[in-house]
């Protein structure tokens, strides 16, 4: 598992109590990924619905939506993530609503591996993730992401916007390696950014043991700018 530099000593189960105060940047972040969740599966054909998801932490963005959508028993999905508190409630919440399909693994999401037997996936979230890298891997991430994506896939993705802002160059980077934008939030949205791009290109076969990015964390990487309000 890697280790997660500028991160050391972060209580990521504390970490998500921001999602509890309605309020928060954290919370109004979760409620624009979810209703693109939404989207995403009410547009989606009969059948069968994969997702994955990097570094899910508890799997509130997905699990969220699962539990009263009514295409939540067609989707199966790993939710991959490295802190084995934020996994177990995961796996308390799956069992809670009864969302079989879905599994929460221990493991390291910034590499290939985690995704074995999991992909090609409908539906890949990257949310908490961009905003932890750096900039040139972010665009490796969206490079490699096609890795992940089967025909016609959406991702979900999420950056914060803080100065300077990169989310017209994420924009970019996905339309280079082959998707088209199908949602993002307003530029002036407060504190973050969440985009919903569609795969149009030919899925790519997993290659084993590849590294997607390195975690340096957001901390490490704003140095100590505060969050906008």
């Amino acid at each position: 598992m890697e280790e997660r530099k500028g991160s050391a000593g972060r209580d990521w189960a504390e970490w998500h109590e921001a999602y509890d105060d309605p309020g928060s940047p954290l919370s109004r972040r979760l409620r624009t990924v979810q209703q693109r969740i939404r989207d995403v599966l009410d547009e989606a054909p009969p059948g069968p619905v994969t997702a994955v998801s990097l570094c899910a932490g508890q799997g509130r963005d997905l699990l969220g939506v699962l539990a009263d959508h009514p295409r939540g028993a067609d989707v199966a999905a790993r939710l991959v993530e490295l802190d084995e508190h934020n996994v177990r409630a995961a796996r308390a919440a799956i069992e809670e609503a009864g969302l079989a399909a879905i599994e929460a693994v221990a493991g390291d999401a910034s590499c290939t591996d985690a995704f074995a037997g999991a992909v090609p996936a409908d539906l890949v979230l990257v949310c908490g993730v961009f905003g932890n890298l750096a900039d040139a891997d972010i665009e490796r991430t969206i490079s490699l992401l096609p890795q992940l994506c089967a025909e016609g896939a959406h991702v979900v993705w999420t950056r914060n916007r803080r100065p300077p802002d990169v989310t017209p160059c994420i924009h970019y980077w996905f339309e280079k390696h082959g998707f088209e934008e199908r949602w993002s939030s307003p530029p002036l949205e407060r504190g973050y950014g969440v985009g919903l791009h569609r795969y149009t290109g030919e899925p790519a076969p997993l290659e084993r043991g590849v590294r997607l990015f390195t975690f340096v964390g957001y901390d490490a990487l704003r140095k100590g700018a505060p969050w906008p309000r």
